[in-house]
Protein backbone atom coordinates (compact mmCIF):
# COMPACT_ATOMS: atom_id res chain seq x y z
CA UNK A 1 0.00 0.00 0.00
CA UNK A 2 2.75 2.28 0.54
CA UNK A 3 5.43 0.91 -1.62
CA UNK A 4 4.75 3.58 -4.28
CA UNK A 5 5.11 6.80 -1.78
CA UNK A 6 8.01 5.30 -0.36
CA UNK A 7 10.53 4.80 -3.74
CA UNK A 8 10.62 8.45 -4.71
CA UNK A 9 12.14 8.84 -0.78
CA UNK A 10 14.55 6.07 -0.61
CA UNK A 11 15.45 5.64 -4.58
CA UNK A 12 18.17 8.36 -4.23
CA UNK A 13 20.11 7.16 -1.99
CA UNK A 14 20.01 3.72 -3.11
CA UNK A 15 20.98 4.91 -6.44
CA UNK A 16 24.16 6.35 -5.10
CA UNK A 17 24.98 3.13 -2.84
CA UNK A 18 24.22 0.98 -6.08
CA UNK A 19 26.33 3.19 -8.35
CA UNK A 20 29.06 2.99 -5.92
CA UNK A 21 28.71 -0.97 -5.69
CA UNK A 22 29.09 -1.43 -9.12
CA UNK A 23 31.65 0.88 -9.55
CA UNK A 24 34.07 -1.51 -7.34
CA UNK A 25 32.77 -4.26 -9.17
CA UNK A 26 29.98 -5.70 -6.91
CA UNK A 27 27.62 -7.71 -9.36
CA UNK A 28 23.49 -7.11 -8.65
CA UNK A 29 23.19 -10.64 -8.25
CA UNK A 30 25.90 -11.01 -5.69
CA UNK A 31 23.87 -8.68 -3.74
CA UNK A 32 21.00 -10.44 -4.57
CA UNK A 33 22.13 -13.99 -2.93
CA UNK A 34 23.58 -11.93 -0.01
CA UNK A 35 20.41 -10.64 0.93
CA UNK A 36 19.47 -13.96 0.78
CA UNK A 37 22.00 -15.39 2.83
CA UNK A 38 21.27 -12.55 5.46
CA UNK A 39 17.53 -13.53 5.40
CA UNK A 40 17.58 -17.11 5.71
CA UNK A 41 20.32 -16.16 8.59
CA UNK A 42 17.64 -14.32 10.30
CA UNK A 43 15.15 -16.82 9.71
CA UNK A 44 17.22 -19.41 11.80
CA UNK A 45 18.20 -16.90 14.44
CA UNK A 46 14.07 -16.76 15.40
CA UNK A 47 13.95 -20.58 15.31
CA UNK A 48 16.52 -20.11 17.31
CA UNK A 49 14.86 -17.33 19.57
CA UNK A 50 17.47 -15.51 18.77
CA UNK A 51 14.80 -12.73 17.16
CA UNK A 52 16.78 -9.41 18.39
CA UNK A 53 19.67 -10.44 16.39
CA UNK A 54 17.20 -11.38 13.71
CA UNK A 55 15.12 -8.47 13.31
CA UNK A 56 18.62 -7.10 12.31
CA UNK A 57 20.07 -9.15 9.84
CA UNK A 58 16.53 -9.06 8.23
CA UNK A 59 16.36 -5.17 8.22
CA UNK A 60 20.08 -5.84 6.59
CA UNK A 61 18.74 -8.36 3.87
CA UNK A 62 15.89 -6.21 2.98
CA UNK A 63 18.67 -3.13 2.03
CA UNK A 64 20.43 -5.79 0.30
CA UNK A 65 17.15 -6.51 -1.53
CA UNK A 66 16.74 -2.67 -2.62
CA UNK A 67 20.41 -2.24 -3.59
CA UNK A 68 20.28 -5.06 -6.36
CA UNK A 69 18.15 -2.94 -8.40
CA UNK A 70 20.34 0.21 -7.87
CA UNK A 71 23.37 -1.78 -8.78
CA UNK A 72 21.65 -3.13 -11.67
CA UNK A 73 20.66 -0.09 -12.93
CA UNK A 74 24.20 1.39 -12.74
CA UNK A 75 25.66 -1.99 -14.70
CA UNK A 76 23.49 -3.93 -16.51
CA UNK A 77 19.86 -5.07 -15.97
CA UNK A 78 19.23 -8.66 -16.91
CA UNK A 79 16.07 -10.79 -17.13
CA UNK A 80 17.74 -13.46 -15.17
CA UNK A 81 18.74 -10.86 -12.02
CA UNK A 82 14.64 -10.08 -12.16
CA UNK A 83 13.70 -13.74 -11.67
CA UNK A 84 16.40 -14.15 -9.48
CA UNK A 85 15.36 -11.22 -7.23
CA UNK A 86 11.96 -12.27 -7.09
CA UNK A 87 13.10 -16.33 -6.27
CA UNK A 88 14.99 -15.15 -3.34
CA UNK A 89 12.26 -13.00 -2.32
CA UNK A 90 9.91 -15.21 -1.92
CA UNK A 91 11.69 -17.86 -0.13
CA UNK A 92 12.49 -15.09 2.09
CA UNK A 93 9.25 -14.36 2.80
CA UNK A 94 8.42 -17.87 3.55
CA UNK A 95 11.45 -18.75 6.03
CA UNK A 96 10.96 -16.06 8.28
CA UNK A 97 6.96 -17.74 9.22
CA UNK A 98 8.61 -20.93 8.95
CA UNK A 99 11.18 -19.46 11.98
CA UNK A 100 7.65 -18.65 13.87
CA UNK A 101 6.39 -21.56 13.71
CA UNK A 102 10.14 -23.76 14.27
CA UNK A 103 10.25 -21.38 17.78
CA UNK A 104 7.36 -22.91 18.67
CA UNK A 105 5.17 -25.95 16.86
CA UNK A 106 2.44 -25.54 19.37
CA UNK A 107 1.65 -22.43 19.72
CA UNK A 108 2.36 -21.11 16.00
CA UNK A 109 1.76 -24.10 13.84
CA UNK A 110 -1.96 -23.19 12.83
CA UNK A 111 -1.47 -20.05 12.52
CA UNK A 112 1.80 -20.06 10.20
CA UNK A 113 0.28 -22.35 8.33
CA UNK A 114 -2.52 -20.00 7.42
CA UNK A 115 0.15 -17.07 7.14
CA UNK A 116 2.38 -19.07 4.25
CA UNK A 117 -1.18 -20.43 2.44
CA UNK A 118 -1.72 -16.58 2.33
CA UNK A 119 1.56 -16.27 0.79
CA UNK A 120 1.07 -18.81 -1.80
CA UNK A 121 -2.03 -17.65 -3.13
CA UNK A 122 -0.87 -13.65 -3.11
CA UNK A 123 1.87 -14.43 -4.43
CA UNK A 124 0.10 -16.22 -7.21
CA UNK A 125 -1.95 -13.96 -7.73
CA UNK A 126 1.01 -11.04 -8.21
CA UNK A 127 3.08 -13.46 -10.63
CA UNK A 128 -0.03 -14.04 -12.30
CA UNK A 129 -0.75 -10.61 -13.45
CA UNK A 130 2.73 -9.63 -13.91
CA UNK A 131 2.36 -12.64 -16.92
CA UNK A 132 -0.58 -10.94 -18.19
CA UNK A 133 0.88 -7.51 -17.98
CA UNK A 134 3.75 -8.85 -19.99
CA UNK A 135 1.59 -10.32 -22.32
CA UNK A 136 -0.44 -7.20 -22.84
CA UNK A 137 2.99 -4.99 -23.06
CA UNK A 138 2.04 -3.22 -19.81
CA UNK A 139 4.80 -1.09 -17.89
CA UNK A 140 4.96 1.48 -14.71
CA UNK A 141 7.13 2.31 -12.62
CA UNK A 142 5.31 3.29 -10.01
CA UNK A 143 7.04 1.07 -7.53
CA UNK A 144 10.57 1.45 -9.05
CA UNK A 145 12.02 0.30 -12.15
CA UNK A 146 11.38 -3.39 -12.27
CA UNK A 147 11.81 -6.14 -14.54
CA UNK A 148 8.15 -7.74 -13.32
CA UNK A 149 4.93 -5.75 -13.47
CA UNK A 150 4.45 -4.94 -10.29
CA UNK A 151 0.77 -4.13 -8.93
CA UNK A 152 -0.70 -2.82 -5.77
CA UNK A 153 -2.70 -3.83 -2.99
CA UNK A 154 -3.70 -3.64 0.23
CA UNK A 155 -0.06 -5.56 1.81
CA UNK A 156 3.41 -4.62 0.15
CA UNK A 157 6.62 -5.47 0.60
CA UNK A 158 6.83 -2.32 2.93
CA UNK A 159 4.16 -3.58 5.38
CA UNK A 160 5.64 -7.07 4.86
CA UNK A 161 8.53 -6.04 6.24
CA UNK A 162 6.99 -3.77 9.27
CA UNK A 163 5.23 -7.18 10.33
CA UNK A 164 8.09 -9.24 10.69
CA UNK A 165 9.68 -6.81 12.47
CA UNK A 166 6.79 -6.73 14.40
CA UNK A 167 7.18 -10.33 15.38
CA UNK A 168 10.90 -9.99 16.15
CA UNK A 169 9.60 -7.23 18.84
CA UNK A 170 6.65 -9.32 20.09
CA UNK A 171 7.10 -12.73 19.32
CA UNK A 172 4.43 -14.09 21.35
CA UNK A 173 2.03 -12.01 19.19
CA UNK A 174 2.48 -14.41 16.09
CA UNK A 175 -0.15 -16.22 16.75
CA UNK A 176 -3.11 -13.32 16.75
CA UNK A 177 -1.04 -11.42 13.99
CA UNK A 178 -0.26 -13.85 11.55
CA UNK A 179 -4.18 -14.49 11.39
CA UNK A 180 -4.83 -11.29 10.94
CA UNK A 181 -2.07 -10.76 8.95
CA UNK A 182 -2.74 -13.85 6.60
CA UNK A 183 -6.23 -12.52 6.09
CA UNK A 184 -5.43 -9.22 4.64
CA UNK A 185 -3.17 -11.40 2.30
CA UNK A 186 -6.06 -13.05 0.89
CA UNK A 187 -8.24 -9.64 0.68
CA UNK A 188 -5.15 -8.48 -1.39
CA UNK A 189 -5.24 -11.32 -3.62
CA UNK A 190 -8.82 -11.24 -3.94
CA UNK A 191 -8.89 -7.71 -4.83
CA UNK A 192 -5.82 -8.60 -7.36
CA UNK A 193 -7.66 -10.89 -9.10
CA UNK A 194 -10.72 -8.14 -9.41
CA UNK A 195 -8.72 -5.97 -10.76
CA UNK A 196 -7.32 -8.81 -13.44
CA UNK A 197 -10.68 -9.85 -14.46
CA UNK A 198 -11.75 -6.15 -15.01
CA UNK A 199 -8.47 -5.64 -17.31
CA UNK A 200 -8.13 -8.89 -18.40
CA UNK A 201 -11.55 -9.92 -19.08
CA UNK A 202 -13.84 -11.55 -21.93
CA UNK A 203 -15.09 -8.19 -22.87
CA UNK A 204 -11.13 -6.76 -23.18
CA UNK A 205 -9.34 -7.27 -26.29
CA UNK A 206 -6.38 -8.81 -26.60
CA UNK A 207 -3.24 -6.02 -27.76
CA UNK A 208 -0.47 -8.56 -27.59
CA UNK A 209 -0.89 -9.86 -31.01
CA UNK A 210 -0.90 -13.19 -29.50
CA UNK A 211 -3.53 -16.23 -29.54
Amino acid sequence: MFDAAIRPLIDPALNRMGHALAGRGVSANGVTLAGLALGLTSAALIALGMTGAALMLLLASRLADGLDGAVARASRKTDFGGYLDITCDFLFYGAVPLGFVLLDPAQNGAAGAFLLTSFYVNGASFLGYAILAEKHRMQTSARGAKSLYFTGGLLEGFETIAFFALLCLWPAAFPVAAWIFGSLCFVTALSRILLARQVFGPDKTDTSGGS
